[in-house]
């Protein structure tokens, strides 16, 4: 099985996206086979910069079966690539109260793996209701337009 990209969803439950950035990230041999294996889970990870880098935290890559010999570990810190510019705003962003770095998705582009980082401000309890009715209106809307169509076919 192939992995085209890894999403995670809980951060677009939990998070409103103020602003996206693409960040290449520093991996071990073995850690690439795995990802494309499919064997990858971002559903609590999370971005720092700290001294002027950036690092990508709780990313789950499980080790490669078939590696032969440096198995690295699967929740390892990893050093996440952006240009100097890009560091300095996140980092200014970030100092905002309420504001994380999330990783959105993994994907892979001209071969190299590349993590979609997204400027988030925490959603509250009522925030998470509402989108779940709007959801649930636009569900209902879109099956009563199907239904009619089906009529008037």
């Amino acid at each position: 099985m192939r992995a085209e990209s890894i999403i995670n969803r809980k951060a677009l439950r939990d998070y409103h996206i103020l602003d996206r950035y693409e960040a290449g990230i520093e991996l071990k041999g073995s850690e690439v086979k795995s990802i494309r294996a499919g064997k990858a889970n971002i559903s609590d990870a999370f971005a720092r910069i700290e001294n002027g880098e950036a690092f990508l935290y709780n990313a789950d890559i499980q080790p490669y079966e078939k590696a032969s010999h440096e198995v690295p570990a699967a929740k390892r810190i990893r050093k996440l690539l952006l240009h100097r510019q890009e560091i300095d705003k996140l980092y200014g962003e970030t100092q905002v109260k309420g504001r994380a770095l999330v990783v959105l998705k993994l994907y892979w582009k001209n071969g190299r793996l590349k993590a979609e980082l997204g400027v988030g401000h925490g959603k509250l309890a009522h925030d998470k209701r509402a989108d779940l009715k709007k959801r649930a209106i636009d569900r209902e809307t879109a099956r009563e337009v199907a239904r009619f169509n089906r009529k008037q076919g």
